[in-house]
């Protein structure tokens, strides 16, 4: 049977843009298109990162990561607590959208000339979310003081993310990573405000079947970046032979990335939110987890791109912290993700970070090619535990910690 839509003089159409609790939280057309943006964002960041390959570039290309993805898991927060078919809460996603289309088009120089356009983006954004939900809400008071604390904490950020627009070199770098501490670390102690407290636990409650379904977009998201790097950086300069090699192993690594993400865990993060004792627990674990995924994955990307454009002669150091680090990330994130649903962590992967580290001393003498051919082999190894620990058993079900 179809209920019939809600009239918009109603005071259900005309009240604060907040979710039914009945209604469907299923994933809108809208904020996949929203998606998009990351696309870009992500290959610039992996690009970028291959440059100037050293633990300087590194450190910007993670200060990059994740601002632009704090823009993504607090507009998802935003879909999961706001009713995204509300025309005010669809236009404050086309907002955040533009925003971050406009940070994504300063990552090439945002530690350069464009540093200004980055870190003022950014906090554009940030501050306008709540100048526009907090009079938006302003018929419930409760929802109103949770978008007024966080507010106040994205308010103090902006103070380390604007100095550091207007200095350069190190200086920038502390700048943003102090702002950045301050997003995290206020997300993680749930807002507090003095005079108006943290943000209360009931006021936490997240949607299973939304909050795990943007977080597994994301993470396809990620891999298209590998897919991407794949396509478009295929070389013609070497032998036939040697372009199909790189071309498989960076193809099929990108395939156990996806394999070994949803195996189990990434299947089944919509029930253990659901049989959690506080689901609010995943709000304050998952974008951290899936950020050092996905910070993996990146990672990865940014190796391929080396390995298709030269795939023989030695390996230098630098190449080895990305070729195979790029993988003991995606590892260490997915053992952290795997604690999130089962209380535990399977031996494969702690065990595949120690064969990644065992084998990084013999690769620094063989071509790149074939240092990637030895991270492919390790994720195989741990794909291949993954499959013999459930093949022939009833499903496991979530067991969250408490």
């Amino acid at each position: 049977m179809h209920l019939p839509a809600p009239d918009p003089a109603s005071p259900q159409a005309s009240g604060p843009p907040v979710r039914d609790p009945e209604g469907p939280r299923r994933v809108t057309l809208l904020e996949l298109f929203f998606d998009l943006v990351y696309v870009v964002a992500l290959a610039l960041i992996s690009r970028t990162m291959v440059e100037r390959l050293d633990w300087h570039s590194a450190g910007q290309a993670l200060i990059m990561l994740a601002a632009v993805w704090w823009t993504w898991a607090i507009t998802t927060l935003v879909t999961d607590l706001y009713d995204p078919e509300r025309t005010e809460i669809k236009l404050l996603i086309s907002a955040v959208m533009f925003g971050a289309l406009l940070m994504t088009t300063a990552i090439p120089e945002a530690f350069d000339d464009r540093g200004f356009v980055f870190a003022g983006t950014y906090v554009a954004i940030h501050l306008g979310r709540g100048l526009f939900l907090m009079p938006a809400v302003r018929r419930q008071p409760q929802t109103q003081r949770r978008a007024a604390r966080i507010f106040v904490w994205f308010v103090v950020s902006a103070i380390p993310w604007l100095i550091g627009a207007f200095v350069s070199g190190e200086a920038r770098i502390i700048c943003w990573a102090i702002a950045l501490a301050i997003d995290y670390l206020g997300f993680r102690l749930a807002y507090p405000v003095p005079g108006l407290g943290v943000v209360p636990e009931k006021q936490r409650n997240v949607t299973a079947e939304h909050l795990s379904e943007r977080y597994q977009q994301f993470f396809i998201i990620a891999l298209g970046d590998c897919i991407l790097t794949i396509g478009t950086m295929f070389s013609l300069e070497h032998n036939e032979a040697e372009n199909l090699a790189a071309f498989a192993v960076a193809f099929l690594t990108t395939l156990l990335l996806w394999r070994i993400y949803v195996h189990k865990s990434g299947e089944l993060l919509p029930s253990a939110i659901k049989a959690s004792e506080s689901p609010s627990r995943f709000l304050f674990s998952a974008p951290y987890t899936h950020l050092l995924m996905i910070s993996g994955v990146v990672t990865t990307a940014s190796g391929f791109h080396l390995v298709l454009h030269e795939p023989t002669g030695e390996t230098p150091p630098a190449w080895l912290a990305v070729i195979l680090g790029g993988p003991a990330l995606f590892l260490a994130g997915r053992a952290s993700f795997e604690y999130e649903v089962f209380s535990r962590v399977s031996w494969s992967r702690p065990g595949g970070i120690l064969a990644l580290l065992t084998i990084a001393p013999a690769a620094l003498y063989v071509p790149p090619m074939v240092t990637s051919l030895g991270a492919l082999v390790v994720l195989v190894a741990v794909a291949y535990a993954d499959f013999r620990r459930s093949h022939g058993k009833p499903p496991e079900p979530p067991s969250p910690p408490h």
